[in-house]
């Protein structure tokens, strides 16, 4: 019998009260919670016990590109940097970023990761057994006639990933779309016929030039079709911001995660939640700060009873991936919200968006959620 006790416990959802004492096994499973726990022999932490974070989206086979693209380019010019970059590097150099990377996250107290993947790259990282996978399969395609073809591509690699399975880690996938200025309504449409109750993953609002693109076809994004030979003379403007547009072509039998959000408004947030029952908001606000200086209003998401979740992009747009550095930026710009909130998103909202709930995010009985210690100066200890 281990005893864990510390200043302040958070089992995933709230503080525990004072004198609250975990009891684990060897290997960090749950065997019970004592919430006036009176034992001898308890290890006591100074500072915070907490479950493991949940690193809901994260662009792990970017992560040999740190460094690569300056900040504070604005997306598109971030995008086309990317797009020219992200092959100038050898297949060795790769895999040891992404080992790299992985090793890292696990450091930092990251037991589940929400990975987006354009290609297989990081179908043996799986295998490794430190982490729980949620695989995000991108399907990218602008132009409509293409949209088969695009769809049938992430297929493929969609395929090999839901061939892999561990005794250990829980692995899903789902096919998903990139964002509303890569994927025609058509591809869309396909991705979400493909497998019903999956969770989708789109990154929504980046950028206001995507709402000024939908709105009235402005902004910067014709010029970046134009850069990279893409004709959007079939594209026709909404009238309406992005999400308000491309909302209608996903099914609301689906949970939805959307990843930035850095210029959602009032409007689009009641809009969208009125429509999707299982919503999920996914903030990676040192990515935000990185590529166009600024933050989304998680104050005004906060107050609309956002289900809000937390990634770290990839070292491409973040000087590192920690779940709880993007934890205290948000604290030092919205101070008012809290810990307790802040370290709910960080765990348990972030195992339901990747539909990990049952194996990790929160303090339960015979689960096995990974404990971390935050001290008190912030630094990090992981336990199990």
């Amino acid at each position: 019998m281990i005893l864990l006790s510390a200043d302040k416990i958070h089992d995933g959802k709230k503080w525990l009260p004072e004198k609250t004492v975990l009891e684990v096994d060897e290997n960090g499973r749950i065997i019970d919670i004592y919430l006036n726990g009176d034992f001898d022999h308890v290890i006591h932490y100074e500072g915070i016990l907490c479950p493991g974070f949940v690193n809901a989206h994260c662009h792990v086979e970017l992560n040999h590109m740190k460094a690569a693209v300056p900040e504070h380019t604005g997306l598109t010019g971030f995008l086309l940097q990317v797009m020219r970059k992200r092959n100038d590097y050898t297949e060795e150099q790769k895999l040891l970023a992404r080992e790299s990377a992985l090793q890292e996250m696990i450091e930092n107290g990251i037991v589940a990761v929400g990975d987006i993947a354009n290609t297989i790259d990081t179908l043996s990282l799986r295998e490794k057994q430190n982490l729980h996978w949620h695989t995000f399969v991108e399907s990218i395609g602008f132009v409509p006639e293409r949209a088969t073809l695009s769809f049938e591509f992430a297929l493929k690699t969609w395929t090999a990933f839901a061939a892999q399975t561990s005794s250990q880690t829980s692995l899903k996938q789902s096919i998903v779309p990139h964002a509303p200025y890569s994927v025609s309504d058509k591809l869309f449409e396909l991705i979400a016929a493909h497998q019903s109750g999956a969770t989708l993953s789109v990154h929504n609002q980046e950028t206001e030039d995507e709402n000024r693109y939908y709105r009235n076809k402005s902004g910067g994004f014709s010029a970046f079709f134009k850069e990279i030979g893409i004709d959007d003379k079939m594209f026709l403007p909404t009238g309406n911001t992005s999400l308000q547009s491309y909302s209608d072509w996903l099914s609301s039998d689906s949970p939805l995660m959307l990843v930035h959000n850095t210029f959602s408004n009032e409007e689009d947030i009641k809009f969208v939640q009125s429509k999707f029952p299982q919503l999920f908001w996914c903030l990676c606000p040192n990515a935000n700060l990185y590529i166009e200086n600024r933050l989304p209003d998680i104050d005004l998401l906060d107050k609309s009873d956002a289900t809000l979740c937390i990634g770290t992009d990839s070292l491409a747009s973040n000087h590192q991936l920690s779940v709880m550095a993007e934890l205290l930026t948000i604290d030092k710009n919205f101070a008012g919200i809290g810990w307790e909130k802040l370290l709910r998103w960080a765990t348990y909202n972030g195992a339901c968006a990747l539909q990990l709930q049952e194996v990790t995010g929160s303090f339960e009985p015979d689960k096995t959620p990974g404990i971390v210690n935050i001290r008190p100066d912030f630094s990090l200890q992981r336990i199990y």
